[in-house]
């Protein structure tokens, strides 16, 4: 089914203030991935990851994954002398989430804070990957679960984060940084172990993200897929 603008009317958005949908009701797709998703080929970002073109339209990702939040985990000013004065950027470091097996980081530079954490908003969209969930912990009972199905290492720079599968309940025991990015991935309970440089705001976030990825570059086999409650991206 192809988008309609008229679907996305919401005139209780429109009553609390600027309207989340306006970029998608004037949305000129410039992809082929972006022509299908306007026509109705595709009506999933499932099918989206599935079809094999690159992601390159943020629009495509506010179509199939309506809903996502964006947290700004750090906003960092670097100042450098030149011949010409004193110049002033803008770093800064987002992850976004539907809070439902879907995650993305960024880190953006620029000149002006608005416009480099928009930048660093859209550049996140653009890295969404699946998290793969599951019940992995030996002191949890049979069913799904919320955490990690196995033990996964992420490494950023010096910094390595080890996450463990938790039990229901134990909540995310790790630090702030490396919580936020959990939260928005839609992890509640996990046990983590660091190592390195921690401190780092960008490498703590980006190293739990890279544990994250790590997970869909492991082979799972049928039985434990099953045995584990295995999912990957959405809850169906």
């Amino acid at each position: 089914m192809a988008l309609n603008p008229e679907e996305f009317t919401d005139e209780s958005n429109r009553r609390r203030g600027p309207d989340p949908l306006a970029s998608l009701r004037n949305w000129t797709p410039r992809t082929r991935l972006g022509n299908m998703v306007m026509n109705g080929e595709i009506i999933s970002y499932e099918q989206a990851l599935e079809s094999g073109f690159p992601i390159r339209e943020v629009e495509i990702v506010d179509a199939l994954i309506p809903g996502l939040e964006d947290d700004v985990l750090s906003v960092n000013m670097i100042q450098r002398m030149t011949d010409s004065g004193r110049r002033v950027r803008f770093n800064v470091l987002c992850a976004v989430g539907n809070g439902d097996g879907y995650i993305g980081i960024s880190v953006c530079k620029g000149k002006e804070v608005a416009s480099t954490i928009q930048k660093a908003i859209n550049k996140a969209k653009l890295s969404l990957i699946p998290v793969m969930r599951g019940n992995g912990s030996w002191e949890s009972s049979e069913g799904p679960g919320n955490s990690i199905p196995f033990k996964v290492t992420g490494r950023s720079g010096s910094t390595r984060i080890t996450l463990l599968p938790a039990p229901s309940g134990k909540g995310l025991v790790i630090g702030d940084y490396g919580r936020r990015v959990l939260k928005l991935a839609g992890i509640t309970d996990v046990w983590c172990r660091s190592a390195g440089q921690t401190r780092s705001t960008i490498n703590f976030a980006r190293a739990t993200y890279n544990a994250l990825q790590q997970l869909n570059q492991t082979k799972v086999s049928e039985e434990d897929i099953s045995r584990l409650h295995i999912t990957k991206g959405r809850k169906i």
